[in-house]
């Protein structure tokens, strides 16, 4: 089988987004990259004020109601379609409900050959990160780092607390099926 798509996941400013972007230029093929910010990116902006929606609390907690859901399981719906359809994705993801969030998208894969990457980083170090950027609330780093992992099983696991992303995405180009 040829791996169709790679899921990305960990949480805010763990550096999941300079990963993607390095495995587009690494490997072979051109891959299209997804993720969770293009979703959130393509709701009206109603949907960041409303309790059905998605909100992002002061202390940056994330939070998400039915109408998220609801646009969230049409869009995985979306993205496996194109990857059956012959695109190669990245998806740039943030499990926030970890196992939970992960079932959603196995109810949708079914036999798609999918490489499962956890990408890890140390609270401080993504706190730091989170800081230099200046678009993300901060304490957002802090609460994601270990949540988004729990329960969830992975093909392989990177850790940029000290690796670049250039590392990360060669290790995971080498585990991609051709």
């Amino acid at each position: 089988m040829t791996t169709r798509m790679i899921i990305l996941n960990g949480g805010s400013s763990a550096g999941k987004s300079g990963i993607a972007r390095c495995l587009q230029a690494v490997l072979p093929d051109p891959w299209l990259v997804l993720g969770t910010d293009t979703l959130v990116d393509a709701m009206p902006a109603a949907m960041q004020t409303s309790d059905g929606g998605i909100d992002f609390a002061e202390d940056g907690v994330v939070s998400v109601g039915p109408e998220f859901r609801e646009l969230e399981a049409a869009w995985i719906r979306g993205v496996v379609a194109m990857a059956r359809a012959g695109a190669r994705i990245v998806v740039d993801e943030v499990f926030l409900g970890g196992a939970a969030s992960q079932q959603r998208w196995l109810e949708v894969l079914g036999d798609l050959d999918v490489l499962w990457v956890g990408v890890r980083c140390e609270s401080g170090v993504a706190a730091g990160r989170e800081l230099a950027r200046g678009d993300r609330i901060a304490g957002m780093a802090a609460s994601q780092a270990d949540l988004v992992h729990q329960g969830v099983a992975y093909d392989l696991e990177v850790d940029t607390t000290r690796a670049e992303a250039l590392a990360c995405a060669r290790a995971i180009a080498a585990r991609v099926r051709r």
